[in-house]
């Protein structure tokens, strides 16, 4: 159910009056559905200054999903575990101030206010397609900027080999931290050179305004060619290491969930297939499925990052 149109709001300027609004969601009714290339902004929160990636493979032609589904169908488990749930409850999720702990193998380890992150690089719109594991996808315009951006500020040690990221767990806001669903906090990982392909995104926004609270405001991963649970949301540190971390659904269910986690029609769940995938928003009930693609598409842009690999074994 959607409430009716309303009349986009102006356009914020500067980065300064985003943060002032970064923690200020609301769900609320939008414009028709857009067409590709014409997303514009919904008018529910905070507008970001963008401007269209020129990074191959970051401009899927697909038609995005739309807002209204977006930011009503999420995973955000610590406001709870159905889909509705994150829209209903992310309420309490306070977002200012904001700040991320960089630190483990890296010469310069710093703490980075929202405010920092936003300086570091120009925003880009970037159309990636969202495939999760449960057999659904969307294709969302992201606002951000590649997370190599970061990385580089803070020089990786030639020891380190992967980047943990690590989500906000605070029972005071989060109603479902302390649940046994996960072991708190919420984790994610990547090999170093995944971190740093320039499609793996630091995304403070979508639909060209910043962040609803139940899409990981006020800053999250993207990894466009992997299951959606690789992509960290509300993310308060980084962390740099040697080892391969730990992962939240790896350690919840190593059989199911593997560390890599690509977006592979051959490797099965457990429990279902996932040769093909039902597009939010778009395909019916008893629609024809979409087949699913190899790395969600992306193989070109990244499939030599696993030249070799036995994709079964590593999945």
């Amino acid at each position: 159910m959607y409430a009716s149109d309303i009349t986009p709001q102006s356009v914020y300027k500067g980065r300064r009056s985003v943060l002032q609004v970064v923690g200020a969601a609301a769900l609320g009714g939008l414009a028709p559905p857009p067409t590709w290339g014409q997303a514009g902004r919904p008018g529910v929160l905070a507008a970001l200054e963008t401007r269209k990636s020129a990074v191959p493979g970051a401009m899927s032609m697909d038609k995005p999903t739309r807002y209204q589904d977006a930011s009503s169908y999420n995973n955000f488990y610590e406001f709870g575990t159905d889909k509705a749930d994150p829209a209903r409850n992310a309420h309490t999720l306070k977002t200012t101030p904001w700040a991320v702990e960089v630190g483990g193998l890296v010469k310069k380890p710093a703490t980075f206010g929202l405010e920092d992150l936003l300086k570091l690089s120009p925003l880009e719109e970037r159309v990636y397609r969202l495939r999760c594991v449960e057999g659904w996808s969307m294709v969302i315009p992201w606002v951000g900027y590649s997370l190599t951006e970061l990385i580089k500020r803070v020089e990786p040690l030639g020891s380190a080999k992967y980047v943990e990221f690590v989500s906000l767990a605070d029972p005071k806001t989060m109603p479902f931290v302390g649940s046994r669903t996960l072991d708190w906090p919420y984790a994610e990982g990547l090999r170093l050179d995944e971190a740093r392909h320039p499609l793996t995104l630091l995304a403070f926004g979508m639909y060209g305004e910043v962040l609803p609270k139940q899409n990981g405001a006020p800053i999250r991963i993207v990894v466009p060619w992997k299951y959606g649970f690789k992509s960290a949301i509300s993310i308060v540190k980084i962390r740099f290491t040697e080892n391969q971390p730990g992962t939240a659904w790896n350690k919840a269910a190593a059989n199911e969930y593997g560390f890599y986690s690509n977006v592979n029609p051959a490797v099965d769940h457990p429990r279902w297939s996932q040769a093909t995938e039902r597009r939010i928003g778009e395909d019916g009930l008893f629609d024809k499925r979409r087949k699913t693609l190899i790395f969600n598409g992306y193989e070109a842009e990244v499939g030599q990052l696993y030249a070799g690999m036995d994709l079964q074994k590593f999945y």
